[in-house]
């Protein structure tokens, strides 16, 4: 009996080890906290405001002391930073239509209907950038209805009313000038060095001291 108990316990604790370990990477493994965490590490600091779309893995972030935004995607997978000047505007998408829109230099447009949506409720973020000028939110398709940490349609275009008024104010923020890349430093042509000095030619033969004896032995003649 003393066995059996002992192997009763040892599975017991056996299986809840493996529970508590499941649940941990189940945690850990979160679409929300994995998105969060990406957009943390690229950005150096805790992302305000956040913005995850549940259900798609893909989510932006911002950091407004360094003025950078970070987008991520395939549940944080991948990422892409963008400063924050480089943000050109936001439109909301229902049904395949622009509801809303708010651009820099340009008047907001607000949402006008607040019917409820049939296909999709969806923030598109468009940067001025010519490789990847877009990033799209879907706050909100049909296959939501009934999902738990999904958002109803209404509350999908209330969130997505929220981000319009938030990325309005964004927009109208001065944009600083952009940082000018450090260029190579100058490189300083070497000049080229001197030719030494040539040696002085030789005497020609005819300035020997023995010359200048002769003549003076023809002078004493003379004389």
């Amino acid at each position: 009996m003393d066995e059996a108990a002992r192997l009763l316990v040892l599975l017991a604790l056996g299986g809840a080890a493996f529970a508590l370990a499941g649940a941990v990477f189940a945690w850990f493994r979160d679409e929300t906290r994995r998105i969060k965490r990406t957009l943390t590490q690229a950005l150096g600091a805790e992302p305000l405001p956040l913005l995850i779309a549940r259900g798609r893995g893909t989510g932006i972030g911002f950091d407004l002391t360094s003025d950078q935004i970070c987008v991520a995607w395939d549940k944080g997978g991948w990422r892409m930073t963008y400063r924050l000047d480089e943000l050109r505007g936001v439109e909301l998408v229902v049904d395949r239509r622009v509801a809303a829109r708010a651009f820099r230099g340009e008047p907001r447009r607000p949402l006008d209907a607040l019917s409820d949506p049939e296909e999709l409720v969806r923030l598109r973020f468009i940067f001025d950038d010519p490789q990847h000028p877009d990033f799209t939110l879907d706050l909100w398709r049909p296959q939501d209805e009934g999902v738990r940490g999904r958002m109803a349609p209404d509350a999908a275009l209330e969130e997505a009313n929220r981000w319009l008024a938030r990325m309005e104010a964004l927009l109208r923020r001065p944009v600083g000038p952009r940082p000018i890349a450090a260029g190579p430093a100058p490189t300083v042509a070497s000049q080229p060095r001197p030719a030494p000095a040539a040696a002085p030619p030789p005497p020609p033969p005819w300035e020997d001291d023995d010359d200048d004896d002769l003549v003076d032995d023809a002078e004493e003649v003379m004389r």
